[in-house]
């Protein structure tokens, strides 16, 4: 896999089940995860039901679905990615639109299918889900990701970003000029190595329970191969892509991007030392980002 000739190098980190470890890039660049803070979002949606604070099958008051459609995008809620108007005004640099005035444009022609009837991707759905996990812990999604996840497992790079001043601290320079807003779940930022240990520390069961696990990962299967992507078989689980890349085997965790970089955080099973991979580099096309992460799997491995 050749980058484009106007990509930046990718900063890359990985981590192995053996405890081999390593980074290519910057080891303190900062860069956002964009939609791999669904995985993170899903993660502690799944901590707060093994206490009983919530239920996969809770429902926001009146909602016809429930919190585990939320997080399969299986709930038929539409998407304001969708929106031409959405896009415009983040590249104009414009203040992002109230909660209620992207619902009032993305849920105007209203839902897409029946909960459990189908399958779309909705950032919109991942906002519901955060707001749901709010009220049941009674704490911010800063706070409650800080308590459940980064402190436990001693991830000092990572925050949830909320202001143009969080992101002009990342490695793209173009990131100076984006409010976190746009993302209306909310946008983690961190290096390359702490999304790899974040992912690593959930697919061997340093987070959640066996049986969360299980539940985060049982994927429905959504088809196959995708131009430009290394995917073969593609699915979505809770918070989780997953599929197979090919000879490489399984592939499960997130890809992410927004209007000047792109990410693919991926944890691969079925190499013979079980590897996690986050890549990160500057564009628009996750594939870039997929196949370097794919490439990095099978590198990695003890010779």
């Amino acid at each position: 896999m050749t980058l484009p000739t106007d990509a930046s190098p990718l900063d890359t980190a990985w981590i192995t089940a053996s405890g081999r470890s390593g980074v290519t890039g910057d080891p303190s660049a900062l860069f956002p995860y964009w939609s791999f803070t669904k995985t993170v979002i899903a993660t502690c949606a799944l901590l707060l039901t093994e206490v009983g604070a919530v239920s996969l099958e809770s429902r926001p008051d009146g909602a016809p679905y429930t919190l585990k459609h939320l997080l399969g995008h299986t709930a038929g809620l539409p998407d304001y990615g969708q929106l031409p108007d959405y896009h415009s005004a983040v590249t104009a640099g414009e203040t992002p639109w109230s909660r209620a005035d992207m619902l009032d444009r993305a849920l105007s022609l209203g839902t897409l299918f029946a909960p459990g009837q189908g399958w779309s991707y909705s950032n919109i759905g991942y906002m519901f889900a955060r707001e749901m996990i709010e009220v049941a812990s009674g704490k911010p999604l800063a706070d409650l990701v800080t308590e459940l996840i980064f402190r436990p497992l001693n991830l000092r790079s990572v925050i949830l970003a909320q202001t143009r001043d969080d992101f002009a601290k990342l490695h793209w320079p173009a990131a100076a000029a984006y409010d976190p807003g746009w993302v209306y779940h909310s946008c983690l930022t961190g290096t390359a190595r702490d999304a790899a240990c974040l992912l690593h520390a959930l697919m061997t069961g340093a987070l959640l329970s066996p049986a969360s696990l299980d539940a985060m990962t049982e994927a429905l299967p959504l088809g196959g191969a995708l131009p430009g992507r290394p995917w073969t078989q593609c699915g979505y689980g809770l918070g989780l892509m997953s599929g197979k890349v090919g000879a490489t085997g399984r592939a499960i965790g997130h890809s992410g991007g927004g209007p000047f970089c792109v990410n693919a955080v991926y944890h691969f099973p079925d190499q013979p030392d079980p590897i996690t991979v986050a890549c990160f580099t500057n564009g628009t096309s996750e594939g870039i980002a997929e196949h370097a992460a794919t490439t990095a799997a099978r590198s990695h491995q003890k010779l």
